[in-house]
């Protein structure tokens, strides 16, 4: 019997270890820790609520406009003015959070996963004329491989004209993820951390200018996700066919939907949008979302035991450093008292379980293509198909809500901070179903609580003892070299993995507490 301990994962946002016990070449136990303390909702307290939306982005500096989404939708609601957003105010925040999202999954599949799965070496017999790949080959042919490598090594697959096009196509996504951000910037200001995503709606006006550019933009973009994003993702899932078998995980999916059709509906988990909310699982029957399911366990996480098993209307963040059985800095959040895991596979399930004719449309391609069922969705492969047709989704939709806008009319409603409120903000950021919460007195935040997706597919073991959905998916995984165990890379990574604001924790004499493992 052999511990695998990986610490960092690498190629992901933030500090996660994981500890895989192997016997007999298979995962029989598996720990997902997130190393460190985030903090933020004790930074809230006592601040004005319109702090939040600004705060809670510099959660993370990759999916920034997804909390200000889930900020700004939770004091709509705490502030009574959430069927009450003008229709300019919620489409250029739908256009805001969809480019985020599309440069969001660009650089996921070719900058954080695509490696698992590219021999870059294989750039060394590069014989064409693209000047940026020969330079890469310069490089490769003195063993400068950086920043390719350090890595583990996986079981290459691709012809050697495929690893080419695919580090070709690893260049071309940051042109197209720059161009994605420039996007979500022509209304929001400013990317990272937009500046117009606020509470009434949105602090931009809406001009033929800006309409024009960001049309001209998109249809690039939207051009590129299917002549290269989906056609990479496919090539990849034909040379490694065996992975829509490995990874599958819990088997059951949450999604708070995102892109609102409709702002009448002040609640917004009946609130009508793109994609759906709700539960399903690998039976497909579609379950409505019932947020008083929700409740976050600490039993094996660094919090106080008095804090588990609370709604996140009543949580609270109270570190227990060194606590007995915790190994995580991640509460393990659960619904209905059950795993779940989120992210774009939920979204397109949740939804293709509902009818959606779009999702079941572009999920039933790609089934069809490999002759597979639905239950092949969950697993390694079933993630990055999800995703990337979930960004050809968002894409597609996108011309239709820039074409809607009004101009010189509103996008912004004044409003009163109430006394005294709770409110709720649901959002399926980049990476999965993210939820804000909020009390107010004496208009201020008496408390703030964020249940992000990397908290749900990270999670440690809950109160029963119950894996978290990383934890179900590593176990049972048949490893090659233990010494090299690219398999649990892979697994990982197709979660998407977010451990947002990583710090490296040592003592005030400078004793390292933890050590780090390229992987």
């Amino acid at each position: 019997m052999t511990k695998i301990v990986i610490d960092p994962v690498t190629r992901i946002e933030g500090h996660l270890k994981i500890e895989a016990v192997v016997e007999n070449g298979e995962v029989k136990d598996a720990q997902s820790s997130g190393m460190l303390f985030r903090g933020i909702e004790t930074i809230l307290r006592g601040r004005d609520p319109r702090d939040a939306q600004r705060y809670t982005q510099r959660i993370c500096g990759v999916c920034p406009t997804s909390h200000s989404t889930a900020a700004t939708l939770n004091l709509d609601s705490a502030f009574g003015i959430a069927d009450k957003i003008p229709d300019n105010g919620r489409l250029m925040r739908n256009l805001i959070l969809g480019a985020a999202h599309i440069a969001d999954h660009t650089l996921h599949f070719y900058h954080l996963a695509a490696l698992d799965y590219v021999d870059v070496t294989a750039i060394a017999r590069y014989d064409g004329n693209d000047p940026t790949l020969k330079s890469v080959k310069e490089f490769a042919q003195r063993g400068e491989l950086g920043p390719f490598v350090p890595r583990y090594e996986g079981d290459y697959r691709l012809s050697t004209e495929g690893n080419i096009q695919a580090l070709a196509h690893y260049v071309k996504a940051f042109e197209m993820r720059r161009k994605a951000q420039e996007l979500a910037a022509i209304f929001g200001g400013k990317l990272p951390h937009n500046c117009t995503i606020v509470p009434g709606g949105v602090a931009e006006v809406p001009t033929v200018d800006k309409i024009a550019s960001f049309l001209w933009k998109l249809n690039e973009i939207r051009d590129f996700i299917d002549s290269v994003y989906i056609p990479d993702v496919l090539s990849v899932a034909e040379a490694y066919s065996d992975y829509f078998t490995v990874g599958a995980g819990c088997g059951q999916l949450l999604s708070y939907g995102s892109f609102d059709l409709d702002g009448s509906n002040p609640d917004l988990t009946r609130r009508q949008r793109l994609v759906q909310q709700g539960t399903t699982s690998t039976n497909l029957n579609a379950d409505a979302l019932d947020t008083s399911k929700i409740a976050e366990y600490v039993k094996h996480s660094w919090y106080d035991e008095s804090t588990s098993g609370r709604h996140p209307t009543s949580g609270e963040t109270k570190p227990h450093i060194n606590k007995n059985g915790g190994y995580s800095w991640i509460k393990a959040p659960r619904y209905d008292g059950k795993v779940f895991e989120v992210g774009p596979l939920a979204r397109m399930m949740v939804s293709y379980a509902n009818g959606n004719a779009e999702a079941k449309a572009l999920v039933d391609s790609v089934l069809e293509h490999f002759k597979a069922s639905p239950g092949a969705m969950f697993s390694v492969l079933g993630r990055h198909a999800a995703r990337a047709l979930y960004t050809k989704l968002v894409a597609d939709a996108m011309p239709a809500w820039l074409l809607q806008l009004k101009p010189g009319e509103p996008a912004y409603i004044d409003y009163e901070i109430p006394d005294e409120a709770t409110g709720m903000g649901l959002v399926d950021a980049a990476r999965g179903a993210l939820g804000h919460w909020v009390e107010v007195k004496g208009k201020r935040i008496a408390n703030y609580q964020c249940v992000v997706p990397s908290t749900w597919n990270f999670s440690p073991r809950d109160d029963n003892d119950q894996p978290g959905p990383v934890e179900q998916a590593l176990i049972g995984t048949k490893i090659k070299d233990e010494s090299n165990p690219f398999e649990i890379v892979r697994i990982v990574r197709s979660f998407d993995p977010c451990i947002a604001c990583a710090v490296h924790l040592v003592t005030p004499k400078g004793t390292d507490l933890g050590k780090y493992r390229v992987s």
